[in-house]
């Protein structure tokens, strides 16, 4: 990399962090263009779609609970989390509540939402563990879904398509087969499936589209390219193929190129594909650039020496929603929050603020029920918890976490009466064991360094760079306050993880678990992430 590449990158940085930490709820740009990645969040396997002026955003989640979140935006760009299609992670096996093991990287993969007018009713459609695929239903997006029906077939990295006639249609296939299903009226049952297009090349990531009479399915090569195959006869094809983008450069320096993504239309005509990049440590996130259509029907983008444009010029007028960056009181619990895994819910409450009572007697923090996690705002943060340490019991340990395959934390563990701060490193999944028989824990860590401490409550935090290398450290550093002003560094860095093979990024996530007996309780009375310089 260049010293030009270099300046240019921080110049940008710069702009970037300078407008997001300018942003008040209800505040107004004045500007006409916006800058990606559009959230700088880890959000992968996005969908799309659009309902009249408002756009919906769909994300996988894996093993947290609750699963695929649902953001609103109305120019797509500036986003806000309005809810979840999987309200829990109800799959027929305890390891989605760490009962008898664990559920790490399994749970929700890539999943379509989409919306039919002739029942005014929400569709959320995806595989779980490579063998069923589950339908959650809902009659408002932010209101109460529910599990609908069950397919004993495996709808792989899926796209719903609702046709002019009100047929439902779900492309699929993973490998070098691309199906198609139909369902039956309701939606929620399949009538027949064939094989629509067979590649030369393994892709997964199907969407399904309809414009100007044609069908369209993108698909991708994992990592690398966007393909889009298109039909003039009807769902089934047969279909020709052509490529979006292929290995171009992300707008985010040391990111993956952009794929596995989703077209989206406005109301005036306009379209654009909202790709994710893969970013570790961060994770994947959504970066966005307008569309074209030739005169044969086929969409492409402009990418001038294939690079992704660092800035476009806003599709719609701007529309700022709050920023994502604030304070969380726990007088609810905010919808972007989620939990590592299913929650006992019988082991916390709102009382002045989240109440976390001891749900597990372990002392490994991936096998801790209860711990809640969020997501990481690039592309450097502090999380920083508030907690009310005065019900804890002997043997109990609290605090936060960088949550990830390779984690670290810090804590107030209480021993006998005695409380002591620490800070723990080395907390490591095997991450050679993948999605079939589960991640075991090869290390819960040591600790690094202590600090007394004799108070009832504690500001933690953790600051955590995510952007991935030359652009980033890829690191985290841990601190603690008794004023919630003045912090003092505690135990060493953690180096962040970049492999992807965890498929998530890291997040923060606030736990609480007991290492002698259950009984004790903190309350996280306030959680702020502010972007970090």
């Amino acid at each position: 990399m260049t010293l030009l590449d270099n300046l240019l990158y921080l110049i940008v940085l710069l702009f970037v962090r300078t407008a997001s930490a300018a942003m008040v709820p209800g505040q107004t740009r004045q500007t006409s263009s916006f800058n990606n990645p559009v959230i700088w969040e880890d959000l992968a396997d996005l969908d799309l779609l659009r309902i009249n002026d408002t756009f919906l955003y769909s994300a996988s989640t894996m093993h947290y609970s609750p699963g695929a979140p649902i953001l609103r935006s109305y120019d797509l760009v500036n986003w806000e989390y309005i809810g979840h299609s999987v309200p829990r992670l109800d799959f027929g096996d305890a390891k989605y509540d760490l009962d008898g093991g664990n559920a790490y990287i399994r749970g929700l993969w890539a999943s379509t939402l989409r919306f039919r007018p002739s029942n005014a009713k929400y569709y959320w459609i995806g595989c779980i563990d490579f063998s069923k695929t589950y339908i959650y239903t809902a009659d408002d997006v932010q209101g109460e879904w529910t599990q609908a029906s069950v397919i004993d077939n495996c709808y792989y990295d899926c796209g719903l398509l609702v046709d002019d006639d009100d047929k439902l249609y779900v492309v699929y296939g993973g490998g070098n087969n691309v199906s198609v299903a139909q369902l039956s009226e309701d939606g929620l049952s399949e009538v027949s499936n064939q094989v629509v297009y067979t590649s030369d090349i393994g892709r997964e990531g199907n969407r399904f589209y309809k414009r100007d009479g044609n069908y369209y399915i993108i698909t991708d090569v994992p990592a690398t390219t966007e393909f889009v195959l298109k039909s003039t006869t009807g769902p089934f094809g047969p279909y020709e193929r052509q490529t979006l983008v292929d290995n171009s450069i992300s707008p985010i320096v040391g990111a993956g190129p952009p794929h596995k993504g989703a077209l989206i239309d406005t109301a005036d005509g306009q379209w654009f594909y909202m790709a994710f990049t893969d970013s570790y440590p961060g994770g994947r996130v959504p970066i966005l650039a307008p569309i074209s259509w030739d005169d044969d029907g086929w969409p492409t983008i402009n990418l001038p020496n294939n690079e992704w444009g660092v800035s476009y010029p806003y599709p719609l007028p701007e529309h700022p929603l709050p920023s994502l960056p604030g304070i969380a009181n726990f007088t609810s619990v905010g919808l972007e929050w989620e939990w590592n895994h299913n929650p006992d819910n019988s082991a916390w409450s709102l009382d002045d603020g989240l109440a976390l009572n001891t749900a597990t007697v372990t002392t490994d923090l991936y096998s801790a029920k209860n711990t809640i996690t969020h997501r990481i705002l690039g592309p450097k943060s502090n999380g920083t918890v508030l907690l009310d340490v005065s019900r804890m019991t002997d043997g109990d340990r609290a605090g936060i976490s960088m949550l990830r395959d390779i984690s670290a934390f810090i804590m107030v563990k209480q021993t006998g009466s005695t409380k002591e701060l620490a800070m723990v490193n080395g907390v490591n999944l095997n991450a050679t064991t993948g999605a079939t028989t589960g991640w075991l824990t090869v290390s819960e860590g040591s600790e690094i360094a202590t600090a007394p401490f004799s108070g009832d409550q504690i500001w933690l935090r953790v600051t955590a760079d995510i952007a991935p290398a030359p652009g980033g450290s890829t690191s985290a550093t841990f601190s603690y306050s008794t004023d919630g002003s003045v912090f003092t560094d505690l135990g060493n860095i953690l180096d962040l993880n970049r492999n992807w093979e965890f498929f998530m990024g890291y997040r923060f996530g606030i736990f609480n678990f007991a290492s002698v007996a259950l009984g004790g309780s903190v309350t996280v009375k306030s959680f702020e992430q502010e972007l970090a310089t």
